[in-house]
């Protein structure tokens, strides 16, 4: 546990530590933060992903359906009820949901998986199966999910600012306050001065119920084409791209030379360190502060969602092999995957509470893995 300690977690704060410093000494402007974050998210990252994934077999996802499924359902449905729940009890936008799911909601199993387990549990087949298929629902399903909801949240507010200009417009055009207007949508009576008005510019109240109706369907068949559209600029982002076409690869039965690899893994390795170091950056930007938010997207990422994760396994027959139950509940139990706060940064959305959350959940996983250690062997001792 000491080792784990000391090899694992404190090498995070003291990277995330030193890009907060940079930060704050302005070392890095922005335009050179930004495309720190963009060599992670556009170069680095998908490589590190294609990598990881391409070395998974057919066969490993075969071996163990139970545990496929359980990663697949309760990974991907964990992440969407953190969007869900952010919206409702915080009150976030679709787009600041999103980046909260790919927060609280996605464990770093890319980087921190084979770091974390590999000493406790040992390098074992079982051990790489666990992580494998995580990092491939984490990388190839919730990031595209993530992505395809930052673009449609986009989409809606464009759609929102576009139909307020046109309202404002439509306000300048009548030369009535909002009250007048007001009267006129909901057909009550208006004053002399204001039917002269409208007789002035030729609109009266069918006309403008017309075009109320046609704008309110044109706006939707907008929004619908939007979801479409946010889905594809999703999907071709490189860091979605990239494990989608190694899932892919794998299905299919192909095998990468291993002479391949060292192409890929040499950018690949660059991930890790620049990702917690703009990660370190990104929280110098914002003011960092403890709030509500913050340790309820710690207490998601660290608690809640393992401690369903478990009880998946247990309820669905797993309890007969209690090392995989507590392999798949540390590989969930891990800090927050790097690159939403990335994402966060580049999109410039859920910055100041994404850096709040993950810097308090790094933290706060020294002691939720301690936890978690002495945990799983007493609660598999009740099954």
């Amino acid at each position: 546990m000491k080792g784990i300690l000391i090899n694992d977690i404190v090498p995070i704060l003291v990277i995330m530590i030193l890009g907060y410093i940079c930060g704050k000494l302005t070392v890095f402007d922005d335009d050179q933060r930004q495309g720190l974050n963009k060599l992670v998210l556009n170069i680095a990252l998908p490589a590190a992903l294609f990598v990881s994934i391409i070395k998974a077999t057919r066969a490993m996802f075969a071996k163990d359906i139970v545990l496929t499924l359980i990663s697949i359902f309760g990974v991907t449905g964990l992440f969407l009820l953190s969007y869900w729940l952010d919206k409702k009890m915080f009150h976030r936008s679709t787009q600041e949901a999103a980046v909260c799911a790919l927060i609280a909601g996605s464990p770093t199993i890319g980087f921190l998986g084979f770091a974390v387990l590999d000493p406790i549990y040992g390098n074992s087949v079982t051990t790489n199966l666990v992580i494998g298929i995580v990092s491939i629902v984490v990388n190839a399903i919730t990031i595209p999910i993530g992505l395809a909801l930052i673009n449609k949240g986009q989409a809606e507010q464009r759609a929102a600012n576009q139909d307020y200009q046109e309202q404002s417009d439509q306000k300048k055009t009548l030369g009535m306050d909002a009250n007048s207007l007001a009267k006129v949508s909901q057909n009550t009576p208006i004053t002399d001065d204001e039917a002269a008005i409208l007789k002035e510019t030729g609109i009266n109240r069918e006309i403008d119920l017309i075009r109320a109706e046609y704008h309110r369907h044109a706006q939707q068949s907008k929004l619908n084409n939007s979801i479409g559209e946010s889905i594809w600029n999703a999907v071709k982002q490189p860091v979605a791209a990239a494990p989608l076409l190694a899932v892919i690869l794998v299905l299919i039965g192909f095998h990468m030379p291993a002479s391949w690899a060292p192409s890929f893994s040499l950018i690949a390795k660059a991930n890790s360190g620049v990702a917690v170091l703009a990660a370190g950056l990104a929280l110098s930007t914002v003011k960092f502060s403890i709030d509500k938010e913050a340790l309820w997207n710690t207490f998601y990422r660290l608690i809640l969602t393992p401690a369903i994760i478990v009880a998946a396994a247990y309820i669905c027959g797993m309890g007969s092999d209690p090392n995989k139950v507590a392999m798949l509940c540390l590989a969930t139990a891990l800090p927050p995957a790097f690159s939403g706060i990335i994402i966060s940064s580049r999109y410039n959305i859920y910055v100041k509470e994404g850096a709040n959350s993950v810097a308090i959940s790094t933290i706060g996983f020294a002691v939720t893995c301690i936890f978690w250690i002495w945990a799983l062997p007493l609660i598999a001792s009740w099954f």
